[in-house]
């Protein structure tokens, strides 16, 4: 059978480590589907994976997920192009630090709608349109764990996407379908220049170093590791 990975946010950071990763030549996959807004920074993304994926198939679906209902146009271009999906990793996420007083109900919205429900969304449309769906991976965040001052929405978004895998993978289970959810810690992604601005990168986790732990988590020796919420830190 043909094995397709679709990865949201690839287009920078952790999602395109882990394209990258991928279209190395022992990847377990077919077919890399890379969704994320349309920018320059995909153009370069989809060029630089395909540049080294060899034999593996990659196709690029330019789509916003803080937009969930875009996420039916992204299986209607699957269905065009004769893509069947075998893992989804969920990995696109928002962020607009704020305290409480500072923030606002449609910040909150827009990062529950990018976090949360595009997430349900992407795996609720393989499911209902039949995608032979194996493995689930959601990246949530040790934010989800332990709630920070001044990322409130963020954080609420992150320990929903927990309890979320956590659910899923019980309804999931009799039908053969691996959940797993990673909690990265400190990573140098442009959203944690967001969170924590005045860090230095370099003294942090880095998003190939994510990204070889998703590589892992997709082959047979991952699902050894499967646990209710994997936390990945330096």
């Amino acid at each position: 059978m043909t094995t397709a990975v679709l990865i949201s946010g690839a287009s920078r950071g952790i999602g395109l480590e882990t394209a990258k990763i991928l279209a190395q030549a022992d990847s377990p996959f077919d077919c890399i589907v890379m969704v994320a807004r349309q920018s320059a920074d995909f153009s370069r993304a989809y060029d630089d994976v395909s540049a080294r994926a060899g034999n593996i198939r990659v196709v690029a679906i330019p789509a916003d997920l803080s937009h969930p209902e875009i996420v039916e146009d992204v299986y209607d271009r699957l269905g065009t192009e004769g893509i069947s999906i075998t893992t989804i990793i969920n990995n696109a996420g928002f962020t607009k630090p704020a305290s409480i007083n500072e923030s606002t109900l449609e910040d909150f919205e827009l990062t529950m709608r990018v976090n949360l429900y595009s997430p349900f969304k992407l795996i609720q449309q393989a499911l209902h349109r039949g995608h032979p769906l194996d493995t689930i991976i959601n990246i949530a965040s040790t934010a989800g764990i332990t709630g920070r001052s001044g990322w409130l929405t963020y954080s609420a978004s992150k320990a929903a996407m927990i309890n979320m895998s956590e659910v899923l993978r019980d309804e999931l289970k009799p039908y053969g379908i691996d959940v797993i959810c990673l909690s990265p810690g400190r990573c140098a992604t442009d959203l944690r220049r967001k969170l924590a601005p005045t860090e230095d990168p370099s003294t942090i986790m880095q998003p190939s170093q994510v990204a070889s732990i998703i590589k892992l988590m997709t082959s047979a020796a991952g699902k050894l590791l499967m646990a209710q919420n994997l936390v990945v830190r330096t």
